[in-house]
C-alpha cells in the first residue's frame, strides 16, 4: 500500500469529521487492507478512540461488550462507499480478556468465546493497514500473539468439522448422501479454516475470502489445487457420491491431526 494513498485516506477522513480528537488508532480493513477488492468494494475503517464517540448520524452496532455497541458511519465519495468503525479502547481490552490462556485452560466453549465482529476485529490487527497509532497496534498485536486467540479459533473450527464428520458419516450410514454431501461439504470448509487459522491466516466469518486466505497461507497439509478441487466439487459423481464423500472426511481427519491447537 502507498504511503500517499494512506495519507490521502486519512485526510478524507478528517476532513469530514470522522476522527475524534481522542481517536488512538486508524486503520484500513477488509478486502483493500489485503488487496483483494475489485471496482465494487467498500472502504472499511476502524477507529479507535478512548470514548464512545457522539454524532448527530450513524448507526449502533450491538455488541456483547460494555458498552455495549459500537458506532458507524458510512458515506460515498464518488461511487464507493466508505464506512467507518468505532471500537472504544476499553473494547479491546474485553475481547482480549475473554481469550485470556486462563480462560481458554478454564475450558470455556470456543463456538461461543466471541461474537463474529469481535473475532474479526481481532483478526484484523494483524492485516490491516495502518493509517495511524502505530505503537497502539503494535502493543495489541503483541497482547493478541500472548493471547489463547489462536487457539480458541482452531479448537472452534476443529469442533465444527467433527460434528460434521459425524453428521455425515451417520447420514451415510442411513443411505442419506445429499445431507451427507453437505456435512462433507460443511465439514471441508471448518478444516480449512483451522488449518488457515493455525498459520494466522484468521476471517472464517468471510468464507468467500477463502481461497485467498488458502492462498496467502500456503498451508504444506494441502495443495491449492487439491483443495479447489473439492471446493468445487470437482470430482463429485451425483450417481455415486460416496467416494467423494469419503475423500473429504478423510482429509478432514487429517488436518485434525496436523493442526496444533495450543
Amino acid at each position: 500500500m502507498q504511503e500517499n494513498e494512506s495519507g490521502q485516506w486519512l485526510r478524507v477522513l478528517r476532513d469530514r469529521g470522522l476522527i475524534p480528537g481522542d481517536t488512538l488508532a486508524v486503520s484500513l480493513v477488509g478486502s483493500v487492507a489485503h488487496g483483494w477488492h475489485n471496482e465494487r468494494s467498500d472502504y472499511d475503517f476502524y477507529v479507535v478512540t478512548g470514548q464512545e464517540p457522539e454524532f448527530a448520524d450513524g448507526s449502533s452496532i450491538t455488541m456483547p461488550l460494555n458498552p455495549p455497541r459500537v458506532r458507524s458511519r458510512s458515506f460515498y465519495l464518488g461511487e464507493r462507499r466508505w464506512e467507518v468503525t468505532y471500537w472504544l479502547d476499553g473494547h479491546y481490552d474485553q475481547m482480549l480478556a475473554k481469550v485470556s490462556r486462563d480462560e481458554y485452560n478454564r475450558g470455556v466453549a470456543p463456538a461461543r468465546v466471541l461474537a463474529a465482529r469481535e473475532e474479526l476485529a481481532l483478526g484484523r490487527l494483524d492485516s490491516c493497514v495502518i493509517l495511524a497509532g502505530e505503537p497502539w497496534f503494535d502493543a495489541r498485536r503483541a497482547q493478541v500473539a500472548g493471547s489463547a486467540f489462536r487457539s480458541f479459533m482452531i479448537a472452534r473450527s476443529l469442533g465444527a468439522s467433527d460434528n460434521c464428520v459425524e453428521d455425515a458419516l451417520g447420514q451415510m450410514k442411513s443411505g442419506n448422501l445429499e445431507s451427507a454431501t453437505l456435512s462433507a461439504r460443511a465439514a471441508l470448509g471448518s478444516s480449512v479454516d483451522a488449518l488457515l487459522e493455525g498459520l494466522g491466516q484468521f476471517g472464517s466469518q468471510a468464507p468467500k475470502w477463502r481461497p485467498q486466505r488458502f492462498r496467502a497461507a500456503r498451508p504444506d497439509a494441502l495443495s491449492f489445487e487439491d483443495y479447489w478441487a473439492l471446493e468445487t466439487m470437482r470430482d463429485y459423481d451425483p450417481e455415486d457420491p460416496r467416494p467423494w464423500i469419503n475423500q473429504v472426511l478423510t482429509i478432514c481427519q487429517d488436518i485434525a491431526m496436523r493442526v496444533e491447537v495450543s
